[in-house]
């Protein structure tokens, strides 16, 4: 077979690709700023944040952080020890432990996303209609309708390509 050869990107393109990594790399930093103000790592926050909107297996976090289960084992044990996480039978099957944020990790998950205010000032400058239309686009590129969620946006970048015990320090 002969290689393919690729059609270098439009210039609208490579303006897009860029803008979008300026966005992820400001995103990324003021996520490692809100964390901090709660002393959580990044990767201690994002855990804590999807651990918040449900239960889940260790394995299952590490999946949807791209990350290995070691490293949610390592932040579920520190998350666990300041009393934010527990483990626990899962109720559809008693064999399989989950983690799941307590009451205390809830309320610091929702201090954690409140702190977030990056993108808050450019998206209020949006209309509702422009923020759908964005919504909506991010949806479609991320492969899902544009009725549904995508899942994750919520726990910061957690389509990150970086381990989540990358920066984990393994403190606190």
């Amino acid at each position: 077979m002969a290689a393919k050869t690729r059609t270098p990107p439009d210039p609208l393109t490579v303006e897009v690709v860029e803008l979008f990594g300026t966005v992820v790399a400001r995103y990324h930093e003021e996520y490692e700023l809100a964390a901090a103000e709660h002393a959580l790592t990044g990767a201690q926050a994002r855990v804590l944040t999807l651990l918040a909107q449900e239960p889940a297996p260790m394995r299952q976090v590490a999946r949807r952080l791209k990350c290995e289960p070691s490293n949610i084992t390592g932040i579920v044990d520190r998350l666990e020890t300041r009393g934010l996480v527990e483990r626990r039978a899962d109720p559809a099957d008693r064999r399989v432990k989950v983690a799941a944020a307590t009451d205390e990790g809830r309320d610091t998950a929702a201090r954690l996303r409140g702190g977030l205010d990056f993108a808050g000032e450019p998206l209020a400058e949006l209309t509702p209609l422009e923020r759908t239309l964005l919504r909506d686009l991010l949806r479609r590129m991320l492969g899902g309708s544009e009725g549904e969620p995508t899942g994750g946006a919520e726990a910061g970048p957690a389509g990150s390509t970086r381990s989540a015990g990358a920066g984990d320090g393994g403190g606190a």
